[in-house]
Order: C-alpha cells, then sequence, then structure tokens
C-alpha cells in the first residue's frame, strides 16, 4: 500500500517540525471502482441502496510492516458495487482523511448478493 498526501505530510510535519501527529483511534477500509491516488479523487462504492459501508480494520506490527489481523467482511450488497479494483484505509467512517490505498491483486466485480471478503493477513502496508 502507499501513504496518502495527508498521512506523508502529518509525518513529514511530525518528524521534521515537531508538530504532533495524533494516530486516529480506528481505522476503516474502504472499496473503490478507480484508483483513488495520493489524493482520494477515486470513486468509492457508492453508499446509495447498496448496503455499502466502510468496515473497521485492524493491524499488527513486526518489523517494518503492518499487517491485518482479522478477517473484514463488507455487508451483502443489496446492489451493484461496480467492478472493485482498489482498497484504501480511512481514519472515518464516512468522509474523513485518507491514510493509504493500494490496487487489489485482481479486481472483482461485485452484483446484487455478493460479500466481498479481505481475509486476515491479507493487506499489509510496508515502509521500505
Amino acid at each position: 500500500m502507499s501513504f496518502s498526501n495527508y498521512l506523508e505530510t502529518e509525518l513529514l510535519d511530525h518528524v521534521f517540525t515537531n508538530t504532533a501527529y495524533t494516530a486516529p483511534s480506528t481505522l476503516y477500509l474502504a472499496l473503490f471502482t478507480s484508483n483513488p491516488a495520493e489524493d482520494a479523487s477515486g470513486t468509492e462504492v457508492t453508499t446509495s441502496g447498496t448496503a455499502y459501508a466502510r468496515q473497521t480494520v485492524t493491524f499488527t506490527v513486526s518489523g517494518n510492516t503492518a499487517t491485518t489481523d482479522a478477517a473484514v467482511e463488507f455487508p451483502t450488497a443489496t446492489a451493484n458495487y461496480g467492478t472493485v479494483s482498489h482498497v484504501a484505509i480511512f481514519d472515518a467512517s464516512s468522509a474523513g482523511n485518507m491514510i493509504a490505498y493500494a490496487a487489489l491483486t485482481t479486481s472483482k466485480a461485485i452484483e446484487t448478493g455478493d460479500v466481498f471478503r479481505v481475509p486476515a493477513g491479507d493487506l499489509d502496508i510496508t515502509l521500505d
């Protein structure tokens, strides 16, 4: 996953200007049908009539890698989501700041009745 412009700025300010950065108490996984890019400008799955909602996500850290420590399951789609191609981590259940984002290895069309799941350990954020 890549860091967003927001997080890059917060971390640089924190390290180089001693500006406090408060980590979010809860993180949320969002699904996108286009690349959100570093500025979160992509197309998130609509919440209108689909039952889609961002889901909480938690991580464990080992060395330079943060990995999801539990499965994440989205509600059963009540209408098509479209083809999910990217995921992103946010600091709020709606709106908020994007923290990081990534393309899926394989895009997935989510249709009515489908459930999008991310198994534990399938999302990694690595700093090199």
